[in-house]
């Protein structure tokens, strides 16, 4: 339950970012800009500071998912699905880089 509060603050962030960004959405181009660069971005960043103070949670990757996973039937259709593994992935990865960069910090 320690864990989950910690990572509250991060998911707040992605959760505003997914259910929120979405309504900005009025054509392909920056539907296309929003889903591929933007979100993802937000994802990985919130990600690296996660990581860079709490170290990896595998939790954080599946509450990632877990939020993405009803904005495909609020927003989107069936093809979306591919974005819950990208949105988890970087998730993932910013995690991973985040606590590698505090382990770093800690040795200098």
């Amino acid at each position: 339950m320690q864990k989950i509060k910690k990572m509250m603050p991060y998911l707040v962030v992605l959760l505003i970012t997914f259910y929120l960004l979405p309504l900005c959405m009025r054509n392909t181009g920056i539907a296309m800009i929003l889903t591929l660069i933007v979100m993802p971005l937000l994802c990985l960043i919130c990600s690296l500071i996660y990581g860079f103070k709490q170290g990896v949670c595998w939790l954080y990757p599946i509450a990632v998912a877990v939020l993405f996973t009803p904005t495909i039937w609020i927003y989107y259709n069936s093809s979306a699905w591919v974005y819950i593994l990208v949105y988890a992935g970087a998730a993932l990865i910013g995690d991973f880089v985040g606590m590698i960069a505090c382990r770093c910090k800690a040795k200098c």
